[in-house]
């Protein structure tokens, strides 16, 4: 009775919102949700693949003995190790109920949500098995699923997806968003290099550059084709010289001689640069150390609105080709970090274009750890890209026309990060690497003879069977490629299927931002509060500001300590916490000269206000709020609806905030 009235007061509560306002009905089997919900669906899910698993233990070999007694359950050790057990299983669920609570509509924070029951009840269903993605050997289910799924992923940004083309895309699945972009590094550093050992190894093949610096600026287009027609000739020759000229050609190679022993060897080459947006993640910085390349190579282009300034980029592209000075890869952002903005990378691919026309090859990579399953929006259920005006019906403002350009333009990228573990609804830790061409992967490929055997045969899944031999891991979990392949075909990566999903983002984003605007208006008396950028996405940033106050160090006091309120406390139970976000900052040389004097106008902070040499006085700090609970858009709390109760939470945090400054002051 008691679970029949609260399902009757939540129904009348939902009824005062418009339609408009709810969860798509589709979506309602789709996770555990915020009230488990679907708790049945997924426990029967659960309980009967555990016992087909072990029907299937039980039938592999019915005529082997069991191994563990009957009666072993009744032994004292036995018992004791079940006490134990159970102790520390009940320790651990009880911890673990101060956890971030990411399923509730009342957070808003980090880019993480809910998790899809489809991957969820796949993983938990493929780990009993636990298949290891490295060898055809250790996964042969598993890894055929992990290459299905980058081939599901690639169809969805438009990349070849033919697995019988030529130059169809290559994609598998790493441990996140960082890993992905080492290895977009690894291959554009691999097909940068590959031409210039090509030369040095004498290989009598049409197409060798005549020169070092031509070589090393094939572009990526350019080495693929040589790489794959070196492949072809080498192939095609008696074992005994096969083998000769592989290993003359493999002594000449960057992954050989190392970065150092390479460009002892060509003088006129320098380290390669690589450029990204000011608001890139700070992995790349990561991989530039990682790979050797140095954090000093790595340059950021001041934005334009948070977004890459593709004319500056090219007017340091121009620059390092007056001066021969090698360029490795630009990259492109699609929903970056902080603030959810969408680089223009049509103009980006254009500027490529011009630069390689005039002899400076460079990779393009793009990072849509974020925003790469926005995707499925822009794609029907044919394949094809969908108008601006098809991806824009039933939302006010999404996609603005440069936001659509950009993603019609994803093909013309190089590589691809995606990470499902975001936007996709799955469980961590599963990031995805796309590569345009699967005939480039091969640079990357390393071989050891007890892990693979034999020649990579001829047909797609055979040849990238053995995915060890180009993947940075050397051990990786198949479970995660099971949820990932299972989630696609269930909710297949188009506009009519998973592409509701992050719709409801979209339009929980335009129902903040109209929230926004009221809450500025009633927080006027005691704060300035402004929306700095205009979101592409469903990410938005909130900046707060004292009435009167023209310091940023007080500011960003102030704003910190509004975090504190909304963060999660490991130390507190977690309903304490009445709604949950983070805060991010906006930094000078990510904003640029024109939108830092905008934004500082705009908080009534002084001009010169930010103070490059001052602690806590060279950022603004803000509230960042990341809109992909599918459940945003119900009624909530006394029916009108999560976003209105976070606002009104909001500025009760604000008030009381303003309140115990106050009474500081006056003590």
């Amino acid at each position: 009775m008691r679970t029949r009235r609260r399902a009757d007061k939540l129904t009348l509560a939902t009824a005062r919102l418009p339609a408009s306002a709810m969860t798509d009905p589709v979506l309602y089997p789709c996770f555990l949700g915020p009230y488990g919900e679907n708790d049945q669906l997924l426990e029967s899910l659960v309980v009967e693949f555990l016992r087909d698993h072990v029907y299937w233990r039980r039938n592999l070999h019915p005529e082997d003995p069991p191994a563990i007694p009957t009666g072993a359950n009744r032994r004292p050790d036995y018992i004791d190790f079940e006490s134990r057990l159970r102790r520390e299983l009940h320790l651990l669920s009880a911890a673990l109920k101060r956890s971030v609570p990411f399923h509730s509509p009342r957070y808003l924070g980090h880019m993480v949500s809910d998790l899809l029951i489809p991957g969820l009840a796949a993983q938990m269903l493929a780990l009993p098995y636990n298949p290891n993605n490295v060898s055809a050997d250790a996964a042969p289910i598993t890894i055929d699923l992990e290459l299905k799924a980058g081939l599901q992923l690639a169809a969805m940004v438009g990349y070849p997806a033919d697995p019988a083309a030529a130059d169809c895309a290559f994609g598998h699945l790493t441990s996140g968003g960082t890993l992905a972009n080492v290895q977009g590094l690894r291959l554009a550093l691999a097909l940068k290099a590959f031409p210039v050992a090509l030369r040095a190894a004498s290989v009598p093949l049409p197409g060798v550059p005549g020169d070092d610096w031509e070589a090393f600026n094939t572009g990526p287009a350019g080495a693929t084709a040589l790489y794959a027609a070196w492949c072809t000739w080498r192939d095609g020759l008696p074992a005994r010289e096969r083998v000769a000229w592989q290993r003359r050609v493999d002594a000449q190679r960057i992954e050989t001689l190392g970065l150092v022993g390479f460009l002892e060897r060509h003088k006129a080459l320098s380290t390669p640069l690589v450029f990204a947006p000011a608001t890139v993640h700070y992995s790349w910085s990561k991989g530039m150390k990682m790979l050797g390349l140095g954090r000093a190579q790595l340059k950021l282009v001041p934005g334009r609105a948070m977004r890459l300034d593709v004319d500056a980029l090219e007017d340091a592209l121009d620059d390092c080709l007056r001066h021969r000075q090698p360029v490795l890869m630009a990259v492109g952002v699609l929903g970056s970090t902080e603030f959810g903005t969408i680089d223009p990378l049509d103009r980006l691919a254009d500027a490529r274009a011009r630069m390689q026309a005039r002899g400076l090859g460079l990779s393009l990579h793009l990072d849509a750890a974020w925003g790469g399953y926005l995707a499925a929006l822009f794609r029907d259920t044919d394949g094809r890209l969908r108008t601006q005006a098809e991806v824009g019906a039933g939302f006010r403002d999404f996609p603005r026309r440069k936001v659509h350009a950009a993603f019609a333009a994803i093909p013309r990228m190089d590589s691809i990060t995606i990470d499902p573990h975001k936007l996709g609804h799955l469980p961590y830790g599963a990031g995805a690497f796309l590569c345009r061409d699967q005939r480039a992967i091969g640079l990357l490929a390393e071989d050891a003879d007890y892990v693979f055997d034999g020649t990579p045969g001829s047909d797609y899944f055979q040849r990238h069977g053995q995915l060890g031999r180009y993947i940075p891991e050397g051990s990786k979990p198949g479970a995660n490629a099971a949820a990932v392949y299972v989630t696609h075909k269930v909710l297949p990566l188009d506009h009519a299927h998973f592409g509701r999903l992050p719709a409801q983002g979209l339009l929980a984003t335009e129902a903040f931002m109209e929230e926004a605007r009221g809450f500025v208006a009633r927080i006027a008396p005691l704060a300035t509060a402004l929306v700095p950028f205009t979101p592409d996405c469903n990410l938005v940033c909130l900046a707060l500001n004292p009435r009167g106050n023209r310091d940023v160090a007080r500011m960003n006091r102030f704003v910190r300590g509004l975090h504190r309120a909304l963060r999660a406390d490991a130390t507190q139970p977690t309903q304490r916490g009445e709604y949950f976000g983070s805060m991010t900052t906006l930094r000078p040389d990510a904003m640029g000269a024109s939108d830092t004097a905008r934004v500082l106008h705009a908080l009534e902070l002084d001009g010169d206000a930010l103070d490059d040499g001052s602690e806590d006085r060279d950022r603004i700090v803000i509230l960042r709020h990341t809109l992909m609970n599918p459940f945003l858009l119900d009624a909530g709390p006394a029916g009108g609806g999560y976003i209105r109760g976070y606002f009104d939470h909001l500025e009760r945090l604000v008030a009381a905030a303003l309140a115990t400054d106050a009474r500081s002051a006056c003590a």
